[in-house]
């Protein structure tokens, strides 16, 4: 599995004020922690970002080179910020990312070919996220196919299938086990394209507390049905240790609630418990509240 690390975002206070005070401590710190954490990448999401942006994504693409070798992730929605970035960046970096909207295929993917570099490209299209499998099939398929017209193989192309939070009204639920079909028949549907999410997403909304046992539980379920990789948190040891291998007995028990199996929760541990009731409001045989675990 591969990690792109996710700690480096301008929605967090002190990324925002470091970027905009050229606070190279802050910055540095975090992308050495990732690093030694066993990330693979460096996610620098530095949002729309439409103030001093060439310069802003030179000093923070270089001042992230000068600690760590990992390539990085450019993660921005604006595509001069995402030039920017991409053209400082010493190893083959990762664009993050494209989608099927109109102005994305047409402003994005050229740079994707312009750098030959990876490219996320999302399921999103000019109507929003496509609400079934079916239709998220059919809108990267249209997409990739706009790609691979552009010279961008798809062996260059991750493909992210949108992940919503748990916690919106049974339609987050919903979307949380479409994903984990459509993460399992991508390779059949788009020979050679890999597969990445947005991790932390399935637990927005939800108490900070319960947020990283969404988190793993998620990320076991969708690494059992293939995903490649996934922008989350490599800090978090245990769901580091999850990914390393660990743990396997608690995997055994998320794959019986996926494989729709009972489990015997008297016989086992409060952590094991704690995964179990988790992996079943994922797979919304549970209905989600923030109780779930007393439940």
């Amino acid at each position: 599995m591969i990690i792109i690390g996710e700690n480096i975002h301008v929605i967090a206070k002190d990324v925002s004020q470091a970027i905009r005070e050229r606070n190279e401590k802050v910055i540095q710190a975090l992308a050495r922690e990732q690093t030694q954490a066993g990330a693979h990448y460096i996610d620098l999401n530095v949002g729309p970002m439409k103030k001093d942006t060439e310069e802003t994504m030179k000093w923070l693409v270089n001042c992230v080179q000068e600690v760590t070798d990992l390539p990085l992730s450019i993660d921005t929605m604006n595509p001069v910020a995402m030039e920017a970035g991409l053209k400082y960046c010493k190893k083959r970096p990762l664009l993050n990312s494209a989608s099927g909207k109109t102005d994305s295929k047409q402003q994005m993917l050229p740079l994707a070919q312009k750098y030959n570099c990876d490219v996320v490209i999302s399921v999103m299209t000019d109507k929003g996220m496509p609400p079934e499998i079916e239709s998220k099939i059919e809108s990267i398929m249209d997409t990739v196919a706009y790609a691979n017209e552009l010279g961008i193989p798809n062996e260059d192309i991750w493909v992210d299938p949108i992940i919503l939070p748990v916690s919106t009204a049974g339609e987050g639920q919903r979307i949380a086990v479409g994903n984990l079909e459509f993460i399992k028949i991508l390779p059949d549907v788009l020979p050679g394209v890999k597969s990445t999410v947005g991790l932390s997403n399935v637990s927005n909304g939800v108490p900070a507390h319960l947020r990283p046992i969404l988190n793993r539980t998620y990320l076991v379920m969708l690494e059992r049905n293939g995903l490649y990789s996934a922008i989350a948190d490599p800090l978090d040891e245990e769901l580091m240790a999850f990914m390393r291998g660990e743990h396997q007995e608690i995997k055994n028990l998320i794959y019986k609630v996926m494989d729709g199996e009972e489990v015997d929760l008297s016989s086992l541990s409060q952590k094991e418990v704690a995964y179990v009731k988790t992996a079943r409001v994922l797979m919304a045989q549970t209905l989600y509240s923030d109780a779930w675990l007393e439940i």
